[in-house]
Protein backbone atom coordinates (compact mmCIF):
# COMPACT_ATOMS: atom_id res chain seq x y z
CA UNK A 1 0.00 0.00 0.00
CA UNK A 2 1.23 3.49 -1.11
CA UNK A 3 1.15 6.31 1.28
CA UNK A 4 0.45 9.56 -0.27
CA UNK A 5 1.14 13.17 1.49
CA UNK A 6 -2.53 13.40 2.55
CA UNK A 7 -2.18 10.27 4.20
CA UNK A 8 1.01 11.50 6.06
CA UNK A 9 -1.04 14.33 6.91
CA UNK A 10 -3.92 12.73 8.19
CA UNK A 11 -1.88 10.62 10.53
CA UNK A 12 0.01 13.71 11.90
CA UNK A 13 -3.12 14.91 12.79
CA UNK A 14 -4.43 12.18 14.23
CA UNK A 15 -1.18 11.28 16.20
CA UNK A 16 -1.01 15.25 18.17
CA UNK A 17 -4.97 14.92 18.41
CA UNK A 18 -3.20 11.65 20.80
CA UNK A 19 -1.09 13.50 22.81
CA UNK A 20 -3.35 15.96 22.80
CA UNK A 21 -6.68 15.45 23.51
CA UNK A 22 -6.56 11.58 25.15
CA UNK A 23 -3.59 10.60 26.11
CA UNK A 24 -3.15 13.39 29.34
CA UNK A 25 -6.59 12.30 30.34
CA UNK A 26 -6.47 8.12 30.15
CA UNK A 27 -5.11 7.80 33.89
CA UNK A 28 -8.75 9.89 34.67
CA UNK A 29 -10.79 7.69 32.25
CA UNK A 30 -9.50 4.08 33.01
CA UNK A 31 -10.36 4.91 36.65
CA UNK A 32 -14.19 6.22 36.10
CA UNK A 33 -14.46 3.30 33.78
CA UNK A 34 -15.57 5.68 30.53
CA UNK A 35 -14.16 8.71 28.80
CA UNK A 36 -16.65 11.30 27.25
CA UNK A 37 -17.77 10.28 23.83
CA UNK A 38 -19.98 13.22 23.41
CA UNK A 39 -16.94 15.99 23.92
CA UNK A 40 -14.29 13.36 22.35
CA UNK A 41 -15.90 12.70 19.13
CA UNK A 42 -17.00 16.26 18.58
CA UNK A 43 -13.48 17.13 18.56
CA UNK A 44 -13.00 14.84 15.98
CA UNK A 45 -15.62 15.44 14.33
CA UNK A 46 -14.60 19.45 14.01
CA UNK A 47 -11.38 17.76 13.05
CA UNK A 48 -13.11 16.11 9.89
CA UNK A 49 -11.54 12.81 11.28
CA UNK A 50 -14.81 10.97 12.05
CA UNK A 51 -16.22 9.97 8.40
CA UNK A 52 -13.39 9.86 5.94
CA UNK A 53 -14.34 7.46 3.73
CA UNK A 54 -17.92 8.77 3.79
CA UNK A 55 -19.84 10.87 0.64
CA UNK A 56 -18.82 14.68 0.99
CA UNK A 57 -22.83 15.04 0.61
CA UNK A 58 -23.41 13.91 4.18
CA UNK A 59 -20.24 15.67 5.35
CA UNK A 60 -17.83 12.77 4.81
CA UNK A 61 -14.46 13.56 3.09
CA UNK A 62 -15.23 11.21 0.36
CA UNK A 63 -11.78 9.66 0.68
CA UNK A 64 -11.31 5.61 0.11
CA UNK A 65 -10.71 3.17 3.11
CA UNK A 66 -6.87 3.52 3.37
CA UNK A 67 -7.39 6.58 4.89
CA UNK A 68 -9.62 5.02 7.70
CA UNK A 69 -6.95 2.44 8.19
CA UNK A 70 -4.02 5.15 8.87
CA UNK A 71 -6.60 6.55 10.89
CA UNK A 72 -6.90 3.51 13.09
CA UNK A 73 -3.30 2.50 12.83
CA UNK A 74 -2.22 6.69 14.21
CA UNK A 75 -4.55 5.73 17.66
CA UNK A 76 -1.99 3.23 18.45
CA UNK A 77 -0.79 6.53 19.93
CA UNK A 78 -2.98 6.74 22.64
CA UNK A 79 -2.23 5.35 25.96
CA UNK A 80 -4.72 2.84 26.39
CA UNK A 81 -6.82 0.80 24.19
CA UNK A 82 -10.18 1.50 25.32
CA UNK A 83 -10.89 5.09 23.53
CA UNK A 84 -9.65 3.95 20.03
CA UNK A 85 -12.00 0.86 20.31
CA UNK A 86 -14.92 3.05 20.82
CA UNK A 87 -14.14 5.52 18.12
CA UNK A 88 -13.61 2.65 15.77
CA UNK A 89 -16.66 1.06 16.99
CA UNK A 90 -18.33 4.83 15.68
CA UNK A 91 -16.38 5.30 12.85
CA UNK A 92 -16.23 2.16 11.14
CA UNK A 93 -18.18 -0.76 12.80
CA UNK A 94 -21.73 1.12 13.15
CA UNK A 95 -21.76 3.15 10.29
CA UNK A 96 -20.42 1.17 6.96
CA UNK A 97 -24.27 -0.55 6.35
CA UNK A 98 -25.82 2.83 6.89
CA UNK A 99 -23.43 4.92 4.85
CA UNK A 100 -23.94 2.00 1.84
CA UNK A 101 -27.10 0.91 1.90
CA UNK A 102 -29.53 3.24 3.96
CA UNK A 103 -32.10 5.73 2.64
CA UNK A 104 -30.89 9.20 1.46
CA UNK A 105 -33.36 9.97 4.28
CA UNK A 106 -31.75 7.83 6.99
CA UNK A 107 -28.63 8.76 5.81
CA UNK A 108 -29.36 12.49 6.20
CA UNK A 109 -31.31 11.75 9.88
CA UNK A 110 -28.09 9.49 11.51
CA UNK A 111 -25.13 9.60 9.58
CA UNK A 112 -24.88 13.00 8.68
CA UNK A 113 -24.65 14.03 12.99
CA UNK A 114 -22.85 11.03 13.24
CA UNK A 115 -20.01 11.93 11.03
CA UNK A 116 -20.02 15.83 12.73
CA UNK A 117 -19.55 14.18 15.98
CA UNK A 118 -23.03 15.46 17.06
CA UNK A 119 -23.91 12.09 18.36
CA UNK A 120 -22.54 8.68 19.49
CA UNK A 121 -23.16 5.41 17.58
CA UNK A 122 -23.37 2.35 18.77
CA UNK A 123 -23.37 -1.44 17.00
CA UNK A 124 -26.26 -4.22 18.90
CA UNK A 125 -25.49 -7.91 17.30
CA UNK A 126 -23.63 -9.92 19.99
CA UNK A 127 -26.22 -11.38 23.09
CA UNK A 128 -26.09 -13.01 25.85
CA UNK A 129 -26.64 -15.90 24.45
CA UNK A 130 -23.60 -16.10 22.17
CA UNK A 131 -21.41 -13.40 20.41
CA UNK A 132 -20.02 -15.11 17.34
CA UNK A 133 -22.92 -17.12 16.03
CA UNK A 134 -24.37 -14.19 14.70
CA UNK A 135 -27.12 -16.51 12.85
CA UNK A 136 -28.21 -17.37 16.29
CA UNK A 137 -29.35 -14.06 17.75
CA UNK A 138 -32.95 -13.68 19.17
CA UNK A 139 -33.82 -10.37 19.36
CA UNK A 140 -37.23 -9.65 17.21
CA UNK A 141 -38.54 -6.81 15.46
CA UNK A 142 -42.33 -7.29 14.99
CA UNK A 143 -44.46 -4.96 12.43
CA UNK A 144 -46.87 -3.12 13.75
CA UNK A 145 -48.66 -0.51 11.24
CA UNK A 146 -45.81 1.36 10.75
CA UNK A 147 -43.70 0.56 13.22
CA UNK A 148 -41.19 -2.53 14.04
CA UNK A 149 -41.65 -3.36 17.74
CA UNK A 150 -38.57 -4.81 19.11
CA UNK A 151 -37.70 -7.14 21.75
CA UNK A 152 -34.86 -8.72 23.42
CA UNK A 153 -31.46 -7.93 24.46
CA UNK A 154 -27.48 -6.87 23.30
CA UNK A 155 -24.41 -7.96 25.61
CA UNK A 156 -21.25 -6.37 25.35
CA UNK A 157 -22.08 -3.16 23.16
CA UNK A 158 -19.05 -1.02 23.24
CA UNK A 159 -20.35 2.82 23.84
CA UNK A 160 -24.04 1.47 25.40
CA UNK A 161 -24.59 3.83 28.04
CA UNK A 162 -23.59 6.96 25.88
CA UNK A 163 -25.01 6.00 22.52
CA UNK A 164 -27.35 7.92 20.56
CA UNK A 165 -28.45 5.54 18.61
CA UNK A 166 -27.90 1.88 17.50
CA UNK A 167 -27.38 -0.11 14.40
CA UNK A 168 -29.38 -3.16 15.90
CA UNK A 169 -29.53 -6.66 14.23
CA UNK A 170 -32.50 -8.43 14.66
CA UNK A 171 -35.03 -11.09 13.20
CA UNK A 172 -37.70 -9.68 11.12
CA UNK A 173 -39.15 -12.75 9.52
CA UNK A 174 -39.85 -16.46 10.43
CA UNK A 175 -37.01 -17.83 7.56
CA UNK A 176 -33.80 -19.39 6.98
CA UNK A 177 -31.52 -18.06 10.01
CA UNK A 178 -29.13 -16.37 7.42
CA UNK A 179 -32.49 -14.62 5.97
CA UNK A 180 -34.33 -13.55 8.12
CA UNK A 181 -32.38 -10.59 9.81
CA UNK A 182 -32.51 -6.96 9.13
CA UNK A 183 -30.38 -3.68 10.41
CA UNK A 184 -32.34 -1.35 12.02
CA UNK A 185 -31.43 2.20 13.30
CA UNK A 186 -32.65 2.52 16.32
CA UNK A 187 -32.89 5.52 18.47
CA UNK A 188 -31.47 5.13 22.19
CA UNK A 189 -33.73 7.17 23.88
CA UNK A 190 -36.56 5.61 22.40
CA UNK A 191 -39.33 4.12 25.53
CA UNK A 192 -38.44 0.48 26.39
CA UNK A 193 -34.80 0.57 26.43
CA UNK A 194 -32.63 0.16 29.38
CA UNK A 195 -28.75 0.14 29.50
CA UNK A 196 -26.66 -1.49 32.45
CA UNK A 197 -23.42 -1.13 32.59
CA UNK A 198 -20.70 -4.11 32.08
CA UNK A 199 -17.24 -4.37 34.27
CA UNK A 200 -14.74 -5.67 32.70
CA UNK A 201 -10.82 -6.58 33.05
CA UNK A 202 -9.47 -4.19 30.16
CA UNK A 203 -10.53 -1.78 28.07
CA UNK A 204 -11.51 0.38 31.08
CA UNK A 205 -12.40 3.89 29.41
CA UNK A 206 -14.85 2.44 27.07
CA UNK A 207 -17.82 2.43 28.35
CA UNK A 208 -19.57 -0.80 27.70
CA UNK A 209 -23.04 -2.15 28.10
CA UNK A 210 -26.32 -4.54 28.21
CA UNK A 211 -28.84 -3.03 26.47
CA UNK A 212 -32.61 -4.10 26.70
CA UNK A 213 -35.39 -3.92 24.46
CA UNK A 214 -39.35 -4.12 25.76
CA UNK A 215 -41.61 -3.13 23.31
CA UNK A 216 -39.64 -0.29 21.79
CA UNK A 217 -41.25 1.29 18.86
CA UNK A 218 -39.05 2.46 15.92
CA UNK A 219 -40.59 3.53 12.47
CA UNK A 220 -40.14 1.26 9.69
CA UNK A 221 -38.22 4.16 7.95
CA UNK A 222 -35.98 2.54 10.04
CA UNK A 223 -34.59 -0.18 8.17
CA UNK A 224 -31.46 -0.02 6.57
CA UNK A 225 -32.03 -1.22 3.23
CA UNK A 226 -33.81 -4.14 2.70
CA UNK A 227 -35.89 -6.60 4.94
CA UNK A 228 -34.17 -9.96 5.54
CA UNK A 229 -30.69 -8.61 4.05
CA UNK A 230 -29.29 -7.83 7.54
CA UNK A 231 -27.12 -10.82 8.14
CA UNK A 232 -25.42 -10.13 4.82
CA UNK A 233 -25.09 -6.70 5.37
CA UNK A 234 -23.24 -7.10 8.99
CA UNK A 235 -21.04 -9.46 7.30
CA UNK A 236 -19.90 -6.56 4.70
CA UNK A 237 -19.18 -4.36 8.24
CA UNK A 238 -17.27 -7.27 10.12
CA UNK A 239 -14.88 -7.13 6.79
CA UNK A 240 -13.65 -3.54 8.10
CA UNK A 241 -14.19 -3.95 11.73
CA UNK A 242 -11.81 -6.38 11.37
CA UNK A 243 -9.45 -4.48 9.22
CA UNK A 244 -9.91 -1.90 11.46
CA UNK A 245 -9.07 -3.95 14.85
CA UNK A 246 -5.77 -5.32 12.64
CA UNK A 247 -4.68 -1.66 11.62
CA UNK A 248 -5.25 -0.29 15.18
CA UNK A 249 -2.95 -2.88 16.64
CA UNK A 250 0.36 -1.90 14.71
CA UNK A 251 1.56 1.32 16.21
CA UNK A 252 0.56 0.29 20.02
CA UNK A 253 2.37 -3.23 19.28
CA UNK A 254 5.78 -0.75 18.03
CA UNK A 255 5.39 1.31 20.64
CA UNK A 256 5.23 -1.41 23.50
CA UNK A 257 8.51 -2.81 22.08
CA UNK A 258 10.12 0.55 22.30
CA UNK A 259 9.30 1.35 25.83
CA UNK A 260 10.33 -2.23 26.55
CA UNK A 261 13.46 -2.02 24.98
CA UNK A 262 13.98 1.48 26.72
CA UNK A 263 13.09 -0.06 30.04
CA UNK A 264 15.51 -2.83 29.60
CA UNK A 265 17.95 -0.99 28.63
CA UNK A 266 17.58 1.19 31.76
CA UNK A 267 17.13 -2.05 34.22
CA UNK A 268 20.19 -3.50 36.11
CA UNK A 269 20.42 -6.83 37.18
CA UNK A 270 23.39 -8.99 37.86
CA UNK A 271 25.74 -6.33 36.69
CA UNK A 272 24.57 -5.98 33.03
CA UNK A 273 20.98 -4.60 31.43
CA UNK A 274 18.19 -5.99 31.31
CA UNK A 275 18.29 -5.62 27.30
CA UNK A 276 22.14 -6.98 27.46
CA UNK A 277 20.82 -10.73 27.76
CA UNK A 278 20.32 -12.69 24.40
CA UNK A 279 17.11 -13.91 25.35
CA UNK A 280 15.78 -10.92 25.76
CA UNK A 281 16.99 -9.03 22.83
CA UNK A 282 16.26 -11.92 20.33
CA UNK A 283 13.09 -11.69 21.31
CA UNK A 284 12.44 -7.94 20.75
CA UNK A 285 13.69 -8.73 17.51
CA UNK A 286 11.71 -11.34 16.97
CA UNK A 287 8.54 -9.75 18.11
CA UNK A 288 9.19 -6.84 15.79
CA UNK A 289 9.70 -9.36 12.86
CA UNK A 290 5.89 -11.05 13.81
CA UNK A 291 4.50 -6.72 13.69
CA UNK A 292 6.20 -6.15 10.70
CA UNK A 293 4.42 -9.52 9.25
CA UNK A 294 0.91 -8.40 10.24
CA UNK A 295 1.25 -4.86 8.72
CA UNK A 296 2.06 -6.30 5.45
CA UNK A 297 -0.28 -8.60 5.85
CA UNK A 298 -2.86 -5.98 6.86
CA UNK A 299 -1.65 -3.50 3.58
CA UNK A 300 -2.43 -6.11 1.19
CA UNK A 301 -5.94 -6.37 2.53
CA UNK A 302 -6.39 -2.76 3.10
CA UNK A 303 -4.95 -2.27 -1.29
CA UNK A 304 -7.79 -5.42 -2.13
CA UNK A 305 -10.51 -3.77 -0.41
CA UNK A 306 -9.84 -0.62 -1.91
CA UNK A 307 -9.51 -1.84 -5.44
CA UNK A 308 -13.01 -3.90 -4.64
CA UNK A 309 -11.62 -7.08 -3.94
CA UNK A 310 -13.53 -9.45 -1.61
CA UNK A 311 -10.99 -9.52 1.66
CA UNK A 312 -12.66 -11.89 3.51
CA UNK A 313 -10.07 -14.84 4.04
CA UNK A 314 -7.05 -12.51 4.53
CA UNK A 315 -9.16 -10.12 6.64
CA UNK A 316 -10.37 -12.85 8.84
CA UNK A 317 -6.20 -13.86 9.08
CA UNK A 318 -5.04 -10.44 9.63
CA UNK A 319 -7.61 -10.56 12.65
CA UNK A 320 -6.63 -13.93 13.55
CA UNK A 321 -2.93 -12.67 13.97
CA UNK A 322 -3.28 -9.54 15.41
CA UNK A 323 -5.25 -10.72 18.26
CA UNK A 324 -2.60 -13.05 18.78
CA UNK A 325 -0.07 -10.88 18.49
CA UNK A 326 -1.12 -8.75 20.44
CA UNK A 327 -1.16 -11.57 23.36
CA UNK A 328 1.62 -12.33 22.71
CA UNK A 329 4.05 -8.89 22.80
CA UNK A 330 1.99 -7.70 25.79
CA UNK A 331 3.10 -11.22 27.54
CA UNK A 332 6.72 -11.54 26.64
CA UNK A 333 6.71 -7.30 27.46
CA UNK A 334 5.44 -7.15 30.60
CA UNK A 335 7.91 -10.23 31.87
CA UNK A 336 10.67 -8.13 30.87
CA UNK A 337 9.61 -5.25 33.17
CA UNK A 338 9.31 -7.71 35.86
CA UNK A 339 7.60 -6.50 38.81
CA UNK A 340 6.87 -3.14 37.59
CA UNK A 341 5.03 -4.76 34.60
CA UNK A 342 2.62 -6.51 37.39
CA UNK A 343 1.57 -2.54 38.43
CA UNK A 344 -1.45 -1.35 37.17
CA UNK A 345 -0.28 1.49 35.50
CA UNK A 346 2.38 0.41 33.48
CA UNK A 347 1.78 0.65 29.98
CA UNK A 348 2.47 -3.15 29.53
CA UNK A 349 -0.08 -4.18 32.10
CA UNK A 350 -2.09 -1.54 30.00
CA UNK A 351 -1.56 -3.75 26.95
CA UNK A 352 -2.14 -6.76 28.75
CA UNK A 353 -5.04 -6.03 29.69
CA UNK A 354 -6.75 -4.31 26.44
CA UNK A 355 -5.39 -6.45 23.80
CA UNK A 356 -7.00 -9.66 25.20
CA UNK A 357 -10.37 -8.20 23.62
CA UNK A 358 -9.00 -8.58 20.22
CA UNK A 359 -8.81 -12.20 19.93
CA UNK A 360 -12.85 -12.41 21.26
CA UNK A 361 -14.52 -9.55 19.94
CA UNK A 362 -15.60 -9.27 16.28
CA UNK A 363 -15.45 -12.90 15.98
CA UNK A 364 -13.08 -15.05 18.04
CA UNK A 365 -9.76 -16.51 17.16
CA UNK A 366 -12.45 -19.90 16.25
CA UNK A 367 -14.26 -18.23 14.27
CA UNK A 368 -11.25 -16.51 12.06
CA UNK A 369 -10.07 -20.32 11.68
CA UNK A 370 -13.26 -21.68 10.91
CA UNK A 371 -13.43 -18.50 8.20
CA UNK A 372 -10.24 -19.30 6.55
CA UNK A 373 -10.77 -23.32 6.41
CA UNK A 374 -13.97 -22.93 4.86
CA UNK A 375 -12.30 -20.33 2.15
CA UNK A 376 -9.14 -22.81 1.92
CA UNK A 377 -11.62 -26.02 1.42
CA UNK A 378 -10.11 -27.69 4.68
CA UNK A 379 -13.09 -28.41 6.48
CA UNK A 380 -13.93 -32.13 7.25
CA UNK A 381 -15.89 -33.22 4.16
CA UNK A 382 -14.95 -30.34 2.00
CA UNK A 383 -12.23 -30.62 -0.50
CA UNK A 384 -10.21 -28.39 -2.88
Amino acid sequence: MKFSPEHRALEDTVVKFCDKEINPHVAEWERAGQFPAHQVFKKLGDLGLLGLKYPEEYGGAGLDFSYSMVMAEALGQCNCGGVPMAIGVHTDMATPALARFGSDALRKEWLVPTIAGDVVACLGVSEASGGSDVAAIKTRARVDGGDYVIDGSKMWITNGLQADWCCLLANTSEGPAHKNKSLIVVPMDAPGITRQKIDKIGMHSSDTAQLFFDGVRVPRRNLIGQEGLGFTFQMLQFQEERLWGAAGSLRSLDRLIDQTIDYTRQRKAFGKSILDNQVVHFRLAELRCEVEALRALTYRAVELYVSGKDVTRLASMAKLKCGRLSREVADACLQYWGGMGFTADNPASQAYRDSRLISIGGGADEIMLSIICKLEGTLPGKST
